[in-house]
């Protein structure tokens, strides 16, 4: 009887390992959920006005900006190497370089130059879209490539502007999800292990093909219906999950140059956002009746309110955080459900330039384009900042959103990681 007490002990503890580590991981762009939450706690006792102690840096990650998925102990990413855009491996432990894979035939040229597709990691297979417009599959262990589409070749797949696709592709049960854009296919679903196409979705707006955005796709279960929302070339839409049937489209928050903050789904609600003077919106999603879907405007806040350009938003116990501006990410704190502004813009904030932000353990830390770093306390109740630091690397414009995974906190800085204790 001891015996066995001991083993099902054992199992609980071992059981509970597991889930704690998988608990840690940011397995794709924005986290666990896709909503740039960390689920862990106790990350910032130890954290003072200098910021945490960093733990190690690494190099040979290319040129770019993609964000860091951090899965069993291994940091995927993407970036520009000499002969081409590579998916580069290395070890969560110390930085070391586990594995490098080329994936396209030469280096992408556009607008803004270099990766910035966070992988999907999805057991021993992870998911990148190139920023040349193409998706594609790698086995996990050694980086090897299992299958590729090219989004031209296949879709005829259209951008709204110059500066390369910039999506990080969505892993849903069987399948994977991707915006080629343009005439063929808005939005495709794949089979994950075999890159079978499962269907398209043509989205037009105006009567003419709607092109990919720089933003990437999350799933609503709004008006009772699964969808997956994207915001694109000409407004965010809405595709039925099953098989692909455009349901709605808002058209009012588009702009003409570069869609790309990631929209905000919470129940039967939508929240979306863009720069270059547009603004933001709420909208209700309510079924129609014939398993349809319809958006309905809320209320609309004009861009001297609220725009984020491309830093991304995280909801709070019914609060909006995020960067406000274009070209400027001034901390602010909006009242999701009536648009009301709780505190900020920020003016004279520790930063400058857009801000990225991740939320955790009752935190919000926002990483601005300048590199500096600030630790904020989430509430609506006013700019409650514990600490700012300036990273030991920074170059350029620090666009790299965030990461935090097992206790630590990554920072992106184009060829560079570095990697912070949390704990």
């Amino acid at each position: 009887m001891c015996c066995l007490l001991r083993v099902v002990v054992s199992l609980g503890l071992c059981l509970l390992s597991r889930q704690s580590l998988e608990a840690a991981d940011w397995p794709q762009w924005r986290g666990p959920a896709r909503d740039g939450h960390s689920g862990e706690t106790g990350l910032f006792d130890a954290w003072g006005e200098k910021g945490p102690e960093l733990a190690w840096q690494a190099r040979g990650l290319g040129r770019g900006h993609s964000g860091v998925s951090v899965v069993g102990g291994k940091i995927f990413t993407s970036g520009n190497q000499k002969d081409g855009q590579a998916v580069v491996a290395i070890s969560a432990a110390d930085g070391k370089q586990l594995w490098s894979t080329t994936i396209t035939d030469s280096v992408p040229r556009h607008g803004s130059q270099g990766a910035r597709t966070t992988p999907a990691v999805d057991g021993k297979r992870l998911y990148v879209v190139t920023s040349n417009g193409g998706i594609t599959c790698l086995d996990t262990t050694n980086g090897k490539v299992l299958w590729q589409k090219d989004f031209v070749k296949e879709w005829k797949g259209r951008m709204m502007s110059g500066w390369g696709f910039s999506e990080s592709p969505l892993v849903d049960g069987d399948r994977v999800l991707c915006t080629p854009g343009g005439p063929e296919a808005g939005i495709v679903a794949l089979d994950k292990i075999t890159g079978k196409e499962i269907w398209r979705s043509r989205i037009e707006a105006g009567g003419r093909a709607m092109r990919a955005g720089y933003s990437s796709i999350v799933i609503s279960h709004g008006g009772g219906v699964k969808q997956y929302v994207q915001l694109m070339g000409k407004g965010v839409v809405g595709v039925r999950a099953s098989d692909g049937k455009h349901l709605w489209t808002y058209k009012k928050i588009a702009n003409g140059t570069a869609n790309i903050p990631t929209p905000i789904v919470t129940g039967d609600y939508v929240f979306t956002s863009t720069g270059y003077n547009t603004g933001s919106a709420l909208l209700k999603l309510k079924a129609t009746g014939d398993g349809g879907v319809e958006a309905e405007q809320v209320y609309f806040l004009k861009s001297d309110v609220l725009q984020n350009k491309h830093g991304g938003m995280v909801l709070v116990d019914g609060y909006i955080y995020c960067g406000h501006g274009n070209g400027s990410g001034m901390p602010i704190c909006v009242e999701l459900k009536t648009g009301k502004v709780a505190w900020g813009p920020l003016r004279d904030a520790p930063g400058r330039g857009e801000a990225s932000v991740v939320y955790a353990d009752g935190h919000i830390i926002y990483r601005f384009q300048d590199g500096q770093v600030a630790l904020v306390e989430a509430t609506p109740d006013g700019y409650k900042q514990k600490a700012a630091f300036k990273p030991v690397f920074q170059q350029g414009s620090s666009w790299a959103h965030p990461t935090i995974a097992d206790g630590k906190l990554y920072l992106r800085e184009q060829d560079r990681l570095m990697c912070y204790k949390l704990k």
